[in-house]
């Protein structure tokens, strides 16, 4: 069930990354860092395939 692929305090580059737990979305820049998910405090994220 877990698909995590990004944990947070990496930097996966630009995009937009889904929460594995509540989906909230968050959206990143080149350098930026993944924070903890601001909803639910998950470190694990996905990319959004849109």
């Amino acid at each position: 069930m877990d698909r995590c692929i990004v944990r947070t305090g990496e930097k996966p580059g630009s995009g937009t990354y889904s929460c594995t737990n509540c989906h909230t979305k968050v959206s990143l820049g080149s350098g930026d860092k993944m924070p903890p998910c601001p909803s639910c405090s998950n470190d694990c994220f996905e990319p959004c395939n849109k």
